[in-house]
């Protein structure tokens, strides 16, 4: 104490008493931290720095003030201000000019922020001579013999209070303090610099070592294992795209190396970047910046190679799976540099593992498994599939068809359509939709036959199946190879793609839309499904079953066949929108030829072997009654042909024996409200001949005449048969939509007036 008051050495003249207060209050027993040792230590700092400042005497002054008021867990500005608020009152007592008393106030306020800029800062604050040289003295305290700072470090943390409170604030603030350059002024650098870095690592190891640390270090985890799985993931995701074409049709002299390649240089790549991102050296820095060199030009070169597409060629799976990879391997590069950039700083402080950092090597390769199922593969998909569309056509206001008399003229013939013809043809509320064997469909004018539109893949050179559905909003396309895609009516442009997991579902019913799905083991399985693709309901009844099934506008019915254990074959009715089971019978065997009429639906009962049912049964789908049955003449052998027309089963039959010599049909018309013959007509035309029904009930074919192709109409007032004009093929299928026929020609399709 005698020292320390030694030190005042008439700082200002007359104040003893000022110097016996300021001693008195470093002393005094309540105080735990920054207590006369302390102010040694900087008054003796300050000495060898003092020649720097250009107010020496404030700086002493603000030396001796700026730790006079302390308070126990109190922070460095609180007592920086209240310690300047002491000087402001004293000093005036003693005759120290109001000037030198601003300057030792604002001096004093300073020490409240002992911490540096960063070494990097870009914009260092303006030079500042009085405020460096007391700021370095007071951080001289850092650069004490390590024995005395370790006693002065147990002070002040034992003064703030709480011990888990303390130790963390000490953290914060070594750590703020190793952030920063230390000392402002570069004598004092170079003579306490070396001395205090070594005391505050020590410090913060004996931190890092007694604070719990269940989270840190999570960011460096993370990104070591961004990079390793990354890297993991650009493999396979390469190895997927050497299964790819890089265009369609697959060119003779297309490279399959370089995938390959791709994959073993990012299957290296993942122990190289673990490693890297695990180093804080030079060395590692480089490789990481060799990866992300490679991916990157990887990109630019598969960027500048893809196929331009048209027509005839499209883009295959293998570029966007390609850049995909690159990307993946971008990812993984750039993560391992920035983690070594990181780790220059924070290696020496981080635990070996803790919890943050186990859950963050977990939840990575999570993230990226989700990322490539969820992200990569529906992009990559959707990629090609608009890469390869094309839709030609203006849009205009449609035109309504004109019902076909069959009077034997022609209401139009379209536009040569090479490898189309009627029979695929389906209506819609928007005109006619065609197939072609080119993997394109066309639609045309219902009134006029004129192209409203086309929708051609370059990916697909086969006919894709199509049906109409939504009340003909949509046309739902099969295409080879790509899966189901729903296509506009009104425009031709796509609206959906359903998943790649429906690819394999055949279509049970378009209007209301239902799929099945056929298992291994004969174990099928029964999807409500949107336009869209999106399956409201699964209906899966078990192994061994068969599933066929129909649907009414609120209610599906399915019929079950089992093909193991003796089990006899079922009927079930399930709820449309919820796909709930409403109810389930036992029947003798499963019925066929479901048909929906008038809200019921028709089946044929079986007859053994033969083809021919011995019965019609309308069946009430909400809950499984049989409104009504209809017996079949046993004389009848052929198909037995169910059509809805209205609210008439219209029946095909031949009565008699189904042989060559038979030229007869039979048409009947049941009504369906009442299971009652309402009509039935026998007509010399061959059995054997395809036929189409039209919505009011006649039965269309087309058969040869005497001087060409002649139309078969049968109905209620009996056969007409009527000479149709050369150029239509007689023997291919007539379609009938609503009560227009269709008939093909020689690559065009013609509506019969």
């Amino acid at each position: 104490m005698v020292e320390l008051r030694a030190r005042w050495d008439e700082l200002v003249p007359g104040s003893d008493s000022l110097a016996d207060e300021l001693v008195a209050r470093y002393v005094e027993r309540t105080r735990r931290a920054y207590r006369d040792h302390y102010l040694d230590a900087v008054l003796t700092a300050l000495d060898s720095l003092i020649q720097l400042s250009t107010d020496p005497t404030s700086v002493r002054l603000a030396a001796w003030f700026h730790r006079a008021v302390h308070e126990p867990a109190g922070t460095a500005a609180e007592d920086a201000e209240s310690s300047a608020l002491l000087a402001e009152q004293l000093l005036p007592h003693y005759g120290v000019p109001p000037i030198r008393i601003a300057e030792v106030a604002r001096l004093i306020r300073l020490t409240g922020d002992l911490a540096a800029p960063p070494p990097d800062s870009y914009a260092p604050p303006r030079r500042d001579a009085n405020g460096d040289v007391l700021l370095d003295a007071v951080n001289a305290v850092l650069a004490t013999d390590p024995s005395r700072y370790v006693v002065h470090t147990a002070e002040v943390r034992r003064d703030t209070g709480d011990r888990k409170a303390a130790l963390e604030q000490r953290y914060d603030e070594v750590r703020e303090l190793l952030d920063g350059h230390l000392y402002r002024t570069q004598l004092a650098r170079q003579r306490l610099g070396p001395v205090a870095r070594v005391n505050l690592e020590s410090e913060l190891a004996g931190l890092d070592s007694e604070l719990p640390a269940p989270w840190r270090g999570w960011q460096q985890a993370t990104l070591t294992a961004t990079a390793t799985f990354s890297a993991i993931a650009a493999t396979v995701v390469a190895i997927a795209a050497s299964g790819a074409s890089w265009q369609v049709p697959t060119a003779n002299n297309e490279p399959g190396w370089p995938p390959v390649v791709l994959a073993a240089v990012a299957f290296l790549s993942a122990p190289l970047l673990f490693r890297c991102a695990r180093s804080a050296s030079q060395r590692a820095r480089l490789i990481a910046g060799a990866v992300v060199a490679i991916a990157v030009t990887g990109l630019l070169v598969a960027w500048a190679q893809v196929p331009r597409t048209n027509p005839a060629v499209g883009v295959g799976l293998r570029v966007p799976l390609l850049i995909a990879a690159l990307l993946l391997l971008l990812l993984a590069g750039s993560a391992a540099l920035v983690a070594s950039l990181l780790r220059t700083r924070t290696a020496r402080f981080l635990p070996a593992r803790n919890l943050g950092q186990q859950l963050a090597w977990l939840a990575v390769p999570a993230v990226v498994a989700l990322v490539l199922l969820l992200i990569v593969q529906p992009l990559a998909r959707n990629y090609v599939l608009s890469a390869n569309e094309r839709v030609d056509g203006t849009p205009r206001e449609p035109g309504k068809a004109v019902p076909s008399t069959l009077n034997g003229t022609v209401a139009w013939i379209s536009k040569s359509l090479q490898g189309a013809g009627a029979e695929g043809a389906i209506g819609t509320r928007y005109g006619i939709a065609i197939p072609r064997q080119s993997g394109v469909v066309e639609m045309l004018d219902a009134a006029t036959g004129e192209l409203r539109w086309r929708y051609s893949r370059s990916d697909s050179d086969e006919q894709p199946n199509i049906v109409a559905t939504s009340n003909g909003d949509y046309v739902l396309a099969e295409f080879a190879d790509v899966g189901y895609l729903l296509l506009d009516a009104n425009t031709g442009h796509r609206k959906a793609a359903w998943p790649g997991r429906t690819r394999d579902h055949l279509i049970q019913q378009a209007e209301p839309l239902l799929t099945g799905e056929p298992s291994v083991g004969g174990s099928g399985k029964l999807h409500g499904v949107d336009p869209d693709g999106h399956e409201r309901w699964t209906f899966e009844p078990g192994g061994c079953t068969d599933i066929g099934a129909v649907s009414t506008a609120e209610t599906v019915v399915a019929f079950l066949g089992h093909s193991c254990n003796d089990k006899p074959a079922e009927m079930t009715a399930l709820d449309l929108k919820s796909g709930k089971q409403l109810w389930i019978k036992a029947s003798a065997d499963t019925y066929r030829r479901p048909v929906v009429v008038a809200g019921l639906v028709v089946v044929a009962e079986p007859g053994g072997d033969s083809d021919v049912p011995v019965a019609l049964t309308a069946i009430e789908p909400r809950t499984g009654d049989i409104r009504w049955r209809w017996p079949v003449p046993r004389t009848w052998a052929c198909r037995t042909l169910l059509n809805a027309s209205g609210k008439y089963v219209i029946v095909v039959d031949c009565p008699g024996p189904s042989t060559l010599e038979n030229r007869k049909t039979v048409v009947t018309a049941i009504d369906a409200n009442t299971g009652m013959t309402a009509w039935q007509t026998t007509a010399l035309v061959s059995p054997r001949v395809k036929v189409t029904v039209t919505a009011d009930g006649r039965v269309i074919s087309l058969g040869r005449g005497a001087t060409g192709c002649v139309v078969n109409v049968i109905g209620r007032d009996g056969l007409r048969q009527v000479p149709l004009p050369t150029g239509i093929s007689c023997g291919r299928d007539p379609r009938a939509i609503g009560n227009l026929v269709l008939t093909s020609g020689t690559g065009t399709v013609v509506a019969l007036r």
